[in-house]
């Protein structure tokens, strides 16, 4: 396969990704719309009492309650990736002057690298995405969605001016307070991804054999060649 092959079927699998950009903290559809994602903690809910798993679920009916928006919850099962922790061992390996620390560093890393081999060693991450779709034109009834049908377009090139851009973004900000709260009442902690960790995130999801994603400025350098 030629170079001319490889970029072709490079750009026809970007077709096939919705993302239009990613920045500030936030992933722009190429429809227009926005979303944010929180990386959130969990629970332990095998550990709780009767009473304690009752509030619980009290309070996660509750705060679905509370929104008037869709939300998407997503949990990710990955193998943990140990690689980069046993080469911080064997610097400390290296570096260890005392002979018997040495031989125990040593002793560590192969059951450490024993016991991954033979055991998949999983983490889980959730996260709840938040989305905001802006009104593509004003107005409802029939006129209001046929003028939708025509006039997308013209519509998504307007959303897409830095004016619109912030004003959607305060809008999609005020939905991520919301469930902030929302969370925090069911005992939740809740972080929003920023631009570098949603990079990561997204390279992970349609790289998933490989490890390092590209920094923001590749992102910024490959949007400017294409």
């Amino acid at each position: 396969m030629n170079l001319k092959d490889l970029t072709n079927q490079s750009q026809s699998t970007q077709n096939f990704v919705p993302i239009k950009e990613i920045k500030s903290g936030t992933v722009m559809l190429k429809d227009g719309s926005l979303r944010a994602i929180l990386m959130v903690s969990s629970i332990n809910f095998g550990l709780k009492s009767i009473d304690e798993k009752t509030a619980i679920i009290t309070a996660f009916q509750d705060f679905l309650n509370s929104i008037d928006f869709s939300v998407q919850i997503s949990i990710q099962s990955r193998r943990l990736n140990i690689a980069p922790y046993l080469q911080t061992l064997e610097k400390q390996m290296i570096g260890q002057t005392n002979e018997l620390l040495r031989v125990q560093i040593k002793e560590y890393i192969e059951f450490i690298k024993f016991f991954t081999e033979n055991h998949n060693v999983m983490t889980k991450s959730f996260f709840v995405v938040v989305p905001y779709d802006p009104p593509i034109i004003q107005g409802g009834g029939k006129s209001g969605w046929l003028n939708r049908l025509l006039k997308s377009k013209k519509s998504v090139s307007s959303a897409a001016t830095n004016n619109q851009f912030e004003e959607n973004l305060g809008q999609l900000n005020q939905r991520i307070n919301v469930i902030k709260s929302g969370l925090g009442r069911i005992g939740l902690r809740s972080e929003i991804l920023g631009t570098e960790e949603l990079i990561e995130l997204y390279f992970k999801l349609f790289n998933p054999g490989e490890n390092e994603a590209p920094s923001i400025e590749d992102q910024n350098s490959n949007q400017t060649t294409r």
